[in-house]
């Protein structure tokens, strides 16, 4: 397969995108005003940023869970989707990396052990973000600046609503970054990356069972299956009904034809 300049851009638009957003995240977070608060005004700002400038260009994911998400809505095609996840997550280890270089110092992990409050919280403030990302994947009408208004203030939300339970990233890539979670051990894995993951999942196909054409939707893929299933179960017993009815016909008329004949 060629890989031409249009997909080059795209990957190097999500690996940007994300490694400012992971970077903007820890300056705040690691700062003296770093309260959920701040930290969500300040990542929803990069997130609304990043969507006017490279909407257009990747799409804007920023996030993993989200990409994951549209892909089970088959609005992403699945070499693409395992492509944004790798960039996305090299994007935000390297905004760790730049960021560790401008304090040097060591930057200490927040992460912890699986907590279910924290996955719940996580998945709760990723299924808004999800919600706000289904009006964009399932309109297709949104103008770059209201799509960066809702993605921005979509994560605002996110991440004060996740921050009552824990550290509020509701983005497994920045969660990388942020050092919440690793790829090796069990540090966090269990909370900031399987939390915001299963919150986009069902917020996406919900919104677009609700709200969009569901029938896009893997959820609305598989309705649309049982209920094709269900029709010609239908039509199959109609039939059946419909030729015993007429063998019944038959027989009374043949009955009746053989008695005329004895009479």
């Amino acid at each position: 397969m060629t890989i031409g300049r249009k997909q080059v851009a795209t990957l190097v638009a999500e690996f940007l995108g994300v490694g400012v957003l992971t970077l903007t995240f820890l300056s705040v977070q690691r700062s003296t005003i770093g309260i959920p608060y701040f930290v969500a005004i300040a990542a929803g700002a990069a997130v609304a940023v990043a969507a006017y400038f490279i909407g257009d260009i990747s799409g804007a994911h920023l996030n993993p869970a989200v990409t994951l998400a549209l892909w089970t809505a088959r609005k992403v095609g699945t070499v693409l989707a395992a492509t944004y996840i790798i960039v996305q997550c090299l994007g935000a280890w390297a905004a760790y990396g730049v960021y560790h270089y401008f304090v040097n110092n060591t930057v200490q992990s927040i992460g912890g052990h699986y907590s279910a409050r924290v996955l719940l919280a996580e998945a709760i403030g990723t299924f808004v973000l999800a919600l706000a990302w289904g009006a964009v994947a399932f309109r297709k009408n949104e103008s770059a600046s209201h799509r960066g208004i809702l993605l921005g203030g979509g994560y605002a939300l996110a991440i004060i609503i996740a921050s009552v339970a824990g550290a509020g990233i509701a983005n497994p890539a920045v969660a990388i970054g942020v050092r919440a979670w690793a790829f090796a051990g069990s540090m966090g894995w269990g909370t900031y990356l399987l939390g915001p993951v299963l919150g986009a999942i069902i917020g996406i196909n919900l919104y677009g069972v609700l709200f969009g054409d569901y029938k896009d939707t893997a959820l609305g893929k598989l309705v649309a299956v049982d209920a094709t299933e269900v029709s010609a179960v239908g039509v199959s017993t109609k039939s059946t009904r419909s030729t015993a009815s007429s063998r019944g016909k038959r027989s009374a008329s043949s009955s009746k034809k053989k008695t005329g004949s004895r009479r």
